[in-house]
């Protein structure tokens, strides 16, 4: 049996082991303590409490990522309103209003009925197919109309879809989620989250899974050195010592761009990056919300810092993307400013209030969470093939046609052991 060693435990690395589970002998190493990379819960000593290290949303049309929950069993740990519905909380005009998509693909949503963006015009609809059109070196901006849709709703979603801001940001990629997505219909928009935490839901069972197929699960084990022969990958470098890699062994490198770089010099991948800002607050008591809020469990926020507001218990987290553009506000202040905002949004909808002063917080930076998704570094990003015949690449920041998303690193796993010649659900998507 063919042993595929998988470098990396995040997503991408682990939606390749699952895939290969049942066909191969497999084995991943992971540098740090636990698998999941960016998309892993802790627990924080600061506010005694486990949270996650980024939120993340799921939508239903996201076929990938739920084939891997049913594969590991953990679609259950999901929660969400089961229906196609957004609460907003609009900053500057202090505005609640909820989005509530019709269930077809005709955006009834859009006439005049309480259901659309407030203050938006039909016309404004056109900016849709200039996604759905746009070419590789199209950014966001330039396909946007003015007015209430863009304002309330393109533009937040197209920098929570792609981390990057929109004078920059591919509309082509943007558009690629907006094929899968919106232009589906309503029902396949549904939103949905851990209910508990990101480990809970995505890491925690898949590892579960690999090792009932005795899969091994090795963690702080770096890879620091890839020998090659042949155009072959010939041996694994660790800390531990060498591994010699068989006629039959096969490698799968499901690392960071720069980390795959390193490993393999000459490699061409995306060089330019994005960050994401998570802030974490515990109140003294589990919150309880009112109304559409209580129903979807979040609040998407337009005209501040703060994006989404996610309420888990006594865990108020909130997502702020394409955070570069506040790295130079020191951690207090941003803390400060989210707080005042999320009392803002959340006061009116809440059974209790809550306290003026700011309670005990977290804000957590994931410095390169994401390749900046413009339309030069999504040329930069490579398949999953390389020159070496028995070593293939994963990760979101490879070739997968979406912005860096729990869709695309689980497309990526798949992608790559589809590339190394082995069963995988990445045939049927067109990749």
């Amino acid at each position: 049996m063919s042993h595929v060693h998988i470098i990396g435990g995040g997503l991408a690395g682990l939606s390749a082991a699952i895939e290969l589970a049942a066909q191969a002998r497999v084995t991943v190493y992971e540098s740090g303590p636990a698998c999941g990379g960016r998309a892993r819960s802790f627990h924080d000593r600061s506010l005694d409490a486990r949270i996650d290290n980024g939120n993340h949303l799921i939508l239903s049309s996201n076929d990938l990522t739920f084939r891997y929950l049913d594969i590991i069993g953990a679609r259950h740990t999901l929660t969400g309103p089961g229906l196609p519905i957004f609460p907003y909380y609009d900053l500057e005009d202090s505005l609640a209003w909820t989005l509530r998509l019709s269930k077809g693909k005709l955006p009834f949503w859009a006439l005049p009925g309480g259901r659309r963006v407030p203050g938006m015009k039909l016309s404004e609809l056109t900016a849709l197919g200039r996604f759905l059109r746009a070419g590789d070196r199209t950014t966001v901006d330039t396909c946007l109309s003015s007015g209430q849709l863009s304002r309330r709703l393109l533009i937040p979603f197209a920098i929570s879809v792609l981390n990057t801001d929109i004078h920059t940001g591919s509309a082509k990629l943007l558009g690629n989620v907006i094929r899968k997505s919106l232009a589906k219909g309503g029902m396949a928009c549904c939103p949905w989250f851990p209910a508990v935490g990101l480990s809970e839901t995505l890491i925690d069972p898949a590892v579960a899974y690999l090792r009932r197929f005795h899969g091994d699960v090795r963690t702080g084990v770096r890879i620091s050195a890839i020998e090659q022969q042949n155009g072959r990958a010939t041996a694994l470098e660790t800390g531990e010592g060498r591994i010699e890699l068989g006629p039959e062994d096969q490698v799968i490198m499901a690392v960071p761009g720069p980390v795959a770089q390193s490993l393999l010099p000459g490699l061409i991948a995306p060089d330019a990056f994005e960050s994401i800002a998570n802030a974490h607050f515990r109140l003294p008591a589990k919150v309880e919300a009112r109304g559409v809020v209580a129903q979807a469990g979040f609040v998407g926020l337009v005209g501040g810092i703060s994006e989404w507001i996610f309420l888990k218990g006594d865990i108020l987290s909130v997502t702020v993307s394409a955070a570069n553009r506040y790295a130079d506000r020191s951690n207090s202040e941003l803390l400060a400013t989210i707080w005042s905002e999320i009392r803002r949004a959340l006061d009116p909808v809440l059974s209790q209030s809550l306290p003026v002063a700011m309670p005990p917080s977290r804000l957590v930076w994931e410095k390169r969470a994401t390749f900046a998704a413009t339309p030069e570094q999504n040329l930069l990003r490579p398949g999953a093939r390389t020159d070496l015949v028995n070593l293939a690449l994963a990760g979101d920041w490879t070739d997968t046609g979406l912005p860096s998303t729990i869709e695309g690193s689980i497309q990526s796993g798949l992608q790559a052991v589809a590339a190394l010649g082995f069963r995988s659900a990445a045939e049927n998507t067109g990749s």
